[in-house]
């Protein structure tokens, strides 16, 4: 051991030379810069994986145009409608094309209705991700209290319960429960409006409304109408629970097993011998622990969202990017179906980056 310029003992290589001192604050700031650049870079291959996928799983029908019109054309026409479109080409050539018109935005026109996909998305695209926000606040809402109540009360008979209720929200078909929340609150009680986004009366409104977001409670706040945000609140419900259930089930499982791990944990044993209540070890030393995983598995279940948000939106007559997505697979309208499934793909690839992100902006250990 040898002795700095300040007095300080320096560790001293076998060779007789000091070892280096430990990492720089900067060294670690070049630490998460370094990962938030490789995050970005993997963005790349994630979405063209599964743009790659998209169009060759289309292909495997063979072309579009037949699928959607061969019914209805006679040879001739459909043959001059394939040629104009370009579909007799290799599929290599029409890939690369695909490929060059995703990189620039234009992600190809609809058969069924001869529309611009990407008119579809921006139509559509704000329904879909207000469902997804109803969805994420009663994640939220019901899994991180019911979780952190079952971690509470581990071992007791309202853990065992609130278990089975996680399993149940979680194995439970979205479309099925979206239908006991029609029947019990819809048909039986009559307090909640079972299908649309909106009373016809708000609807006209919205419509009305320049600039429109397409995200109706935003566009409800814009009008100052406070009937009209009641209304568009009591649409949003009974999907929002339908689809956020299915999320709340992982959250609950999720709390629940971080708090019990962190309530084993050596410093929270040290508090409990000073006569630290159990509630309040639970709510001041494991509560934040116990969040870093949630925020960890939000970019998977947005991909599970969006998943679910074609059976939601479709069973309550949502009219966003699933009802759409739906509506063009009944009309084996494989065009518009391969332009929503890559935007999405788009979407999850890039809500996952600003997750880890944010993941590693709270916790370290996740960048090494």
């Amino acid at each position: 051991m040898t002795s700095s310029a300040s007095g300080t003992p320096v560790l001293a290589k076998p060779g007789g030379d000091p070892a280096p001192a430990k990492a720089s604050g900067k060294a670690k700031g070049g630490s998460l810069g370094r990962y938030i650049f490789v995050r970005f870079l993997l963005i790349f291959p994630t979405v063209f994986i599964l743009v790659t996928l998209v169009f060759v799983l289309m292909r495997t029908i063979g072309d579009p145009i037949t699928a959607s019109l061969g019914g209805r054309l006679n040879a001739q026409q459909l043959q001059e409608r394939i040629h104009a479109a370009g579909y007799d080409r290799p599929v290599i050539v029409q890939y690369f094309e695909y490929l060059g018109q995703i990189f620039t935005g234009n992600f190809g026109t609809t058969i069924s209705d001869n529309r611009p996909i990407s008119t579809v998305l921006l139509t559509y695209g704000g329904a879909t991700l207000e469902l997804a926000f109803y969805a994420l606040i009663v994640a939220f809402i019901v899994g991180i209290p019911l979780g952190m109540l079952a971690a509470y009360l581990r071992d007791k008979w309202p853990d065992a319960v609130l278990r089975v209720f996680a399993i149940l929200f979680y194995a439970t078909p979205v479309f099925f429960a979206g239908l006991l929340l029609k029947l019990v609150f819809g048909v039986w009680l009559g307090v909640l409006p079972i299908a649309g986004r909106s009373s016809t009366s708000t609807e006209l409104e919205l419509q009305l409304l320049p600039n429109k977001t397409g995200i109706y409670l935003i566009d409800a706040f814009r009008l100052g109408d406070p009937a009209a945000i009641a209304d568009v609140l009591q649409h949003a419900v009974l999907p929002g629970l339908a689809l956020g259930l299915l999320t709340a089930g992982v959250f609950l499982r999720l709390v629940r097993t971080n708090v019990i791990g962190t309530l084993s944990a050596d410093y929270v044993d040290a508090a409990r011998s000073r006569g630290v209540s159990e509630y309040r070890l639970v709510r001041r030393h494991a509560y934040k622990p116990a969040l870093i995983p949630i925020i960890t598995v939000i970019g998977l279940q947005i991909a599970l969202l969006l998943g679910g948000a074609v059976l939601t939106e479709t069973t309550f007559e949502w009219k966003g990017l699933g009802f759409m997505l739906a509506q063009y697979l009944s009309a084996r309208d494989f065009v518009a179906v391969q332009g929503i499934v890559a935007l999405l793909a788009v979407i999850v690839a890039l809500t996952n980056f600003i997750v880890d992100i944010i993941a590693a902006l709270i916790d370290p250990r996740v960048r090494y």
